[in-house]
């Protein structure tokens, strides 16, 4: 959620700058490929109008398999005036392909058939490279002196432990809101195929396989960085830095912030009230702390199912479980909901829900002690949140209605009676509807929000999808669950995947706003984009430019926008939490 600090705004992405001619008509396919069983789509794109375009599907010889008609989707987005979509379902020979239009030269992509390769471990990968503290990519430490306590229990100023965690984007902010979803998704992923992770690194993020998963490796890192922040049964802190952050692109070791004890120095880290922060005009909202010590309170429970299972972590996974027990109490003590602070700018995470995380901490921790209470709880959270999701609405706020899968219905239904698991499908079945109703209005067949991070929300329905599909055995959705995935990986108006480096040989995300390109020109495999914009929300992002004309210019729609330059922050940045969004995904995909 970086801003980096420009003095002019110039337009070189708002026309295009190519002249050569560009193709009337085009196709678009999912560049990562379609798993064996799962639906399969292209698109056909045309500024002219085609009679009974017919799709040519090759081998790698260039033999031809299959001939498949484009059926005319009513819906067009600009600049293309005529769709035509190919349903290729039907078939389910594993290999590498390609499309041709019968009677010209326009030829897709080349893209495989069969599961997805392990891309998940590359998401781990990234997540490894945000590390603060040690950070393995730099094999350098950084942040030493975070951080100094702030509205909290003890004096302001006072130095307290809140070394660790991860950079939350091209910034190198820290916030619980983030990191306790991210290291909940690495434990889920795991929990998916404990036998199919690879041990790779160590403790340290360094090469050298230490009997431990590396995704665990790294769910481990964000744990220990939960219970630093949690120095006291009554003490929870939920962010370490602000927007002061924001002074150019720099290595986390070389990091030029002042927050008033010199560059490089010591951070604030706040703790949460319950009540608005902020050092300047920019005050967050707040009405409780519920949000942030149930999702960490879920976590930790989390940790202990995962952890009391491997030989030597017996210790450290009752510490994560005495550690869920009492922040569990603390969101109970002070129900309601803590965002982010900024101070500088307007923009912070704005998360305005708390039941859900409060219901997820519930139903994991009567999952792993059996204690009824928790389950009587999970049952009143559930019902407080019900369906309320960003699925729900055609807009949002940043990070409102945050995480943007209600994990805690999910968790209900793994521990619940027949009544409760009834209740959390109709849930998720409600927002799904909603989702489905949206993708029904375009040629894509996508439903999420075009808001900031919709890349997130596009990952989100995809994965709420799955978990539908494991809890009722419907394939009911499995078609919006492969529709949202091929967005992600290029079925879109830019024919460009938003994960970096992903699939590999693909157009990806390049030029993106983060450090370790910027100052060293290194692509980080593994990461997700922000995404796509409503022009209606890009045009008015603060001190967004481009350094080069926009190589989609020819393609980019009239009512959303996504530049893949270093100098956007709001659709080209790669972001810690929406990286692990994907986790759950990537981990089915490659077992299908």
């Amino acid at each position: 959620m970086s801003i980096f600090r420009i003095v002019s705004i110039l337009l070189f992405c708002s026309y295009s700058f190519v002249t050569e001619a560009q193709p009337a008509t085009e196709i678009r396919i999912n560049l990562g490929g379609y798993p064996l069983h799962m639906p399969k789509k292209a698109l056909v794109l045309s500024k002219n109008t085609l009679v009974k375009p017919i799709l040519l599907l090759k081998n790698a010889k260039g033999e031809i398999i299959k001939k498949y008609n484009g059926i005319p989707n009513e819906k067009a987005w600009h600049p293309f005036s005529q769709y035509y979509t190919i349903d290729f379902t039907d078939f389910h020979e594993k290999g590498s392909y390609y499309f041709e239009l019968e009677g010209s030269d326009i030829l897709s992509q080349t893209f495989p058939i069969g599961a997805y390769p392990t891309w998940q471990e590359d998401v781990v990968s990234f997540i490894r490279t945000q590390r603060c503290g040690f950070n393995p990519y730099t094999k350098t430490f950084c942040h030493q002196k975070d951080g100094l306590s702030f509205f909290g229990t003890r004096p302001d100023s006072t130095r307290i432990d809140a070394t660790g965690g991860w950079h939350d984007a091209g910034d190198q902010l820290k916030y619980l809101i983030t990191g306790s979803n991210t290291t909940a998704r690495l434990l889920m992923a795991y929990q998916m195929n404990p036998g199919n992770f690879k041990d790779e690194f160590n403790a340290k993020g360094l090469k050298g396989a230490n009997s431990l998963a590396d995704i665990l490796d790294e769910a481990k890192w964000g744990l220990e960085w939960i219970l630093k922040l949690h120095p006291g049964p009554n003490e929870l802190y939920h962010q370490v830095a602000d927007d002061r952050d924001h002074r150019g692109f720099k290595l986390p070791h070389k990091d030029n912030a002042d927050y008033g004890w010199g560059a490089n120095s010591f951070r604030p880290a706040y703790f949460a009230t319950g009540k608005p922060q902020g050092l300047s005009k920019y005050k967050s909202k707040a009405t409780g702390i519920a949000n942030l010590a149930g999702r960490s309170a879920a976590t930790l429970a989390l940790a202990y199912d995962v952890f009391k299972e491997i030989k030597g972590y017996d210790e450290f996974a009752e510490t994560c479980l005495k550690n869920a027990k009492e922040l569990y109490e603390m969101g109970q003590g002070q129900e309601g909901y803590q965002q982010g602070n900024s101070f500088g700018a307007p923009y912070r995470y704005e998360e305005n829900t708390w039941a859900d995380d409060m219901e997820w901490a519930a139903a994991t921790l009567y999952k792993v002690t059996g204690k009824e209470h928790f389950l009587k709880d999970a049952r009143t959270y559930a019902k407080i949140i019900g369906n309320w999701s960003w699925m729900e609405r055609d807009t949002a706020s940043h990070y409102e209605m945050y995480p943007f899968v209600n994990m805690g219905h999910y968790a209900l239904w793994q521990v619940g009676s027949a009544k409760d698991k009834q209740q959390m499908i109709d849930y998720y079945k409600h927002n799904l509807d909603k989702i489905q109703k949206r993708a029904n209005e375009n040629p894509y067949e996508v439903g999420h929000l075009f808001i900031w991070c919709s890349n997130n929300l596009a990952a989100a329905v995809a994965t709420q999808a799955m978990l539908f599909e494991e809890m009722t055995g419907s394939q009911k959705y499995r078609s919006l669950m492969q529709n949202h995935v091929n967005w992600l990986f290029g079925l879109n108006p830019w024919a460009s995947s938003m994960i970096t480096e992903i699939p590999e040989n693909a157009d990806t995300p390049r030029d993106v706003h983060m450090p370790f390109w910027k100052i060293n020109k290194e692509a980080i495999k593994g990461s997700l984009v922000d995404g796509p914009l409503w022009s209606t929300i890009h045009d008015t992002m603060l001190a967004i430019e481009c350094s080069e004309p926009d190589e989609y210019a020819h393609l980019q729609p009239q009512h959303i926008k996504y530049w893949d330059d270093w100098m956007d922050y709001s659709t080209n940045e790669p972001t810690l939490d929406g990286s692990a969004e994907l986790l759950l995904i990537l981990t089915y995909l490659s077992n299908e």
